[in-house]
């Protein structure tokens, strides 16, 4: 029952939400229903480990071979976390924010947090297609609602960008149905699908297109840094630090496993193309006044490395991207929280207009810098053993232009740490301004989420095993299909 938990209590707390008129009524709910959840999800990560209790399986569409079938498996789990966590952390962080229509804005999050946890947990594609188009809506209406004077523009962007994702994504999954044994949307029947070479070539790319526009890699990654910018702080925390993850879980749980043979051959034309679009979007962000459109284009680049450590097929980069999906989510929420701090502070968030903000906000610039060394993974935090093992799968893939491979991500290392540099000396050192003058210290609730932040960095940076050990079992099952994969092109060749 605790995978069922996870989506039950932010849906109904989040439904409840609409019924609330006061402000700080639903501010204290919405964090209370998180904290809940959140209490649930180490539960299921640390204590619980009947089998029977992580998983859940009920009839649902059972005319159409579907179910509502649930299951926490170790990727599941950390993502999961990674869900419950960033809520509190968000609604902590952003305590005195006010909204108009508050109790709809905290619903709508409320219900967005639902969605995710069913796309982490569904073992059923097309209870995982319910629960994307679930977690995508409340966004849809947060961004419109009450994000910047653009939104509008940019929302409407968003939603053809992921509405014809989605369409793809849904062909997809309805033609693969069609091939599997007994006609059924159950996991393990999708993994024994009956798929040609042919079938599996063009199949791949309509679900990697879905996938590719919500991590985002190049080129499907144009709607992100205006999304990013226009929307409301935290409804942007969740959508960098978790919603970017849905399309990577959809790589490893579903595209990988489902169509193998064609993820394994396309793997040195979708490699290079990620690499390379993070080093665009790197020397972007060096250009970048704006610090909502530089830590965009920062999350781009993470992105472009992660989704090419998966495509590297060995367990080192599967489980690398694994433990770095929850690791780059606590760290972006980190560098969204101070920039928005900044913000509200000074209303401005250009680079070119701050300077010296470390002489009036000392614990401001401390929680900055340690989490901006962990975003270029600095070793000892958290960053650093997911990137080496990404690393180590991209050196040791079976491709012949591994080498190549290993330069381009260096070179995007690199110029990540530029630019993230460049923000640190720009923003926190050298003389202060007129706009400067006025900063303050970040207030108690603000120090409090940064502090836990920074812990958890150096929690994981120095003991990495808590991540390695949720994601051994599920990188191994899905390196086992590549590995069928690799012996079969190699009987052919004979």
């Amino acid at each position: 029952m605790i995978v069922v938990l996870l989506i039950l209590i932010p849906l109904l707390s989040g439904l409840a939400a609409f019924a609330f008129r006061d402000e700080r009524a639903v501010r204290a709910w919405s964090l209370f229903s998180c904290i809940v959840t959140l209490l649930i999800s180490i539960a299921g990560i640390a204590i619980i480990k009947d089998q029977d209790l992580l998983q859940y399986r009920a009839d649902w569409l059972s005319g159409l071979g579907s179910s509502i079938s649930l299951r926490l498996d170790g990727m599941g789990q950390l993502l999961c976390l990674l869900t419950a966590m960033a809520y509190p952390l968000v609604f902590f962080a952003t305590w005195k924010t006010s909204y108009r229509k508050s109790h709809n804005f905290y619903a709508l999050m409320l219900l967005a947090q639902a969605g995710l946890m069913g796309v982490f947990l569904a073992m059923d594609a097309l209870l995982f297609y319910f629960f994307w188009e679930l977690a995508l809506i409340p966004m849809y209406f947060l961004c419109s609602q009450w994000g910047g004077e653009k939104r509008i523009a940019v929302t409407f962007k968003f939603f053809i960008y992921t509405f014809v994702g989605s369409v793809l994504m849904l062909i997809a999954i309805l033609y693969i149905y069609s091939q599997t044994p007994g006609r059924s949307f159950d996991i393990e029947a999708f993994y024994q699908a009956a798929l040609s070479k042919k079938e599996q070539g063009w199949l791949f790319w309509l679900f990697f297109i879905a996938l590719a526009v919500k991590m985002p890699v190049f080129p499907f990654h144009t709607w992100q840094p205006d999304t990013y910018e226009q929307s409301p702080s935290a409804t942007t925390m969740i959508l960098n630090a978790v919603m970017a993850k849905m399309g990577l879980l959809g790589l490893l749980r579903w595209l990988f496993p489902v169509l193998p043979l064609a993820s394994f051959q396309w793997a040195d034309f979708i490699t290079p193309l990620a690499l390379i679009g993070g080093i665009y979007a790197g020397l972007i962000a060096i250009r970048q006044d704006d610090l909502k459109k530089l830590i965009a284009y920062s999350s781009i680049a993470h992105m472009g490395l992660m989704c090419a450590a998966a495509f590297a097929q060995n367990q080192s980069g599967l489980q690398g991207v694994m433990i770095q999906m929850f690791n780059h989510g606590i760290i972006i929420i980190g560098l969204w929280i101070v920039v928005d701090i900044i913000e509200k502070q000074l209303g401005t968030k250009k680079i070119s207009e701050l300077g010296g903000l470390a002489q009036k906000a000392p614990a401001l610039a401390i929680g900055l810098v340690v989490i901006s060394l962990a975003n270029i993974a600095l070793p000892l935090t958290s960053a650093f053993p997911g990137e080496f093992l990404m690393f180590n799968g991209i050196f040791n893939s079976l491709t012949k232009y591994n080498v190549w491979f290993i330069v381009l991500a260096g070179l995007g290392i690199i110029i990540g740490a530029v630019y993230t540099l460049n923000m640190i000396r720009k923003v926190f050192f050298g003389e202060m301004n007129s706009i400067t003058q006025s900063a303050r210290d970040a207030w108690s609730n603000e120090k409090l989420v940064l502090a836990l932040i920074i812990m958890l960095i150096l929690v994981l940076g120095i003991y990495p095993q808590l991540a390695l050990n949720e994601s051994r079992e599920v990188s191994a099952a899905i390196n086992q299909k590549f590995e069928m994969v690799r012996e079969l092109l190699t009987e052919q060749k004979k």
